[in-house]
Parts: structure tokens; C-alpha cells; sequence
């Protein structure tokens, strides 16, 4: 079975500072991949070179047996026109820290636009499936709210919606929750669930370890740009093996 995402020997850097130091990471079909760890410690820089938001520096990563970015001739990679990029993010949703919704548009117009945009599907097609996707993240009440009359934890859950509605095959998560008020952030774990259940592969950058341990499949611990551990979540969590990952989870558990 073809891994949804492979990475092979990753790297990057901005300038002079090494992020990513040689990440291996495979990700299967319909599992969720918790990464957790201290800040900087590179998982959102990975999150975002899985979608060529940022270009690698070396080695090789993998979207459902497609490289990511590039194209590979014999032995030399020719990096991806920007509109055939653009093609293949199609296939990846991603949901960040912030909503970045469209504040002069509603919530079901949020979710209609890249549709609408990107497949040139017709405006009332894409309103039905808006529609559906508010419904199923519980907002179907507020379609036609804009982001400002939302609060942050509907705002997240419109900006999920938006992300669905181009039928991804793999969905990332950057810290999803860590914006929003603790009494928001269940609705927005719920969504998630609900997804992990529909069997839709996911890549979560996290704090939320309830969520890793409830949810997860497999759990990787980063730390200054390497992956530390890896493992199932439970036993990552209720039984690190190494000092680093014993000393930020006492602090975080």
C-alpha cells in the first residue's frame, strides 16, 4: 500500500538556521498522525513543505506516491511549474493556528469560494456542498454569518468546512486549537474526530495530548528539528523512552 505521505531525509532552512535536519516520516491511508513538541522544534515548518508552502532544502517527500513540488528526470529533480503546484495542493486540505477566513464574506461563501475558483464548479453546486459541510461541522445555523459575528471556535470550524469542500485526500492541522478560548476548543476536537472516523488521513501538529492518545494512530515527538521518538500514541505518552521526550511531556501532561 502506497503511504499517503513519505518523507525521506527532509531539510530545511532559512539562511543560516537549520529547521528540519533529516526528517523520515510515513504517514498511511486513513491514519492520524499526531506531531507534538516545543515550540520550534520544526512540525509546522514540516506541515507546511508536505504543500510546497515551503520549499525543501533536500531529500524527498511524498504525497500518495507523487513527489511534492517537484518532478524527478533520472537522477536530477526540476521543481513544479507554480499552476501545476497549484494543482496538486488541490488534493490537501490545511487548517492553521489563524482562521484566515474572508471577512467580507459569509461563512457559507468562506466554504464556496475555492470550489467555485479553483474547479469552475457552478455556484449552486458549491452552495449545496457548503451547505452540507456547515451542516456537518454543526453551523449549519450560521451560513449567513460573517467571521466577525463568529466566534473563534465557528470560525475554525468554517475554516475546516472551507477545507473540505475541495475534497482533499489528506488533511493538516496546524495547532488547530491553540487560538482559540479552552472552552472552545472541544467543538473543534469533535469536528476532528469526526473526520478520523469518515477515515480521512490527517497530520496534526498539536498540544492537545488527550486528543493524540484518544485519536491518534501514530504520534512523533520532534525536537530541534529531528524527530526524537515516534511511536503509537499511548505508549509514547505513558511511556517515553527518551530523557527528551520524558522532560517535555512531565511539563505538558
Amino acid at each position: 500500500m502506497t503511504a499517503m505521505v513519505k518523507a525521506e531525509g527532509v531539510h530545511k532552512s532559512f539562511g543560516a538556521v537549520e529547521v528540519l535536519k533529516g526528517i523520515d516520516i510515513e504517514v498511511a491511508p486513513r491514519e492520524v498522525f499526531c506531531l507534538v513538541g516545543p515550540s520550534g522544534s520544526g512540525k509546522s515548518t514540516f506541515l507546511r513543505c508536505i504543500n510546497h508552502l515551503e520549499k525543501i532544502n533536500a531529500g524527498r517527500l511524498y504525497v500518495d506516491g507523487e513527489l511534492v513540488g517537484y518532478r524527478q528526470q533520472g537522477e536530477k529533480l526540476y521543481e513544479l511549474r507554480d499552476s501545476e503546484v497549484a494543482l496538486k495542493r488541490r488534493d490537501i486540505g490545511m487548517v492553521f493556528q489563524r482562521f484566515n477566513l474572508f471577512p467580507h464574506m459569509t461563512a457559507v461563501e468562506n466554504v464556496m469560494e475555492a470550489p467555485v475558483q479553483v474547479k469552475r464548479e457552478s455556484r449552486a453546486s458549491a452552495r449545496a456542498r457548503a451547505e452540507r459541510l456547515l451542516d456537518r461541522v454543526g453551523l449549519s445555523d450560521k451560513a449567513g454569518n460573517y467571521p466577525s459575528q463568529l466566534s473563534g471556535g465557528q470560525q475554525q470550524r468554517v475554516a475546516i468546512a472551507r477545507a473540505l469542500a475541495m475534497e482533499p485526500k489528506l488533511m493538516l492541522f496546524d495547532e488547530p486549537t491553540s487560538a482559540l478560548d479552552p472552552e472552545l476548543v472541544g467543538d473543534v476536537l469533535d469536528v476532528m474526530r469526526d473526520l478520523a472516523s469518515d477515515g480521512m488521513t490527517m497530520i496534526v501538529v498539536t498540544h492537545e495530548m488527550g486528543f493524540a492518545r484518544e485519536v491518534g494512530d501514530a504520534l512523533v515527538f520532534m525536537d530541534d528539528g529531528v524527530v526524537v521518538e515516534s511511536g503509537h500514541p499511548r505508549d509514547v505518552l505513558t511511556a517515553p523512552r527518551h530523557e527528551r521526550t520524558k522532560a517535555f511531556l512531565s511539563k505538558v501532561l
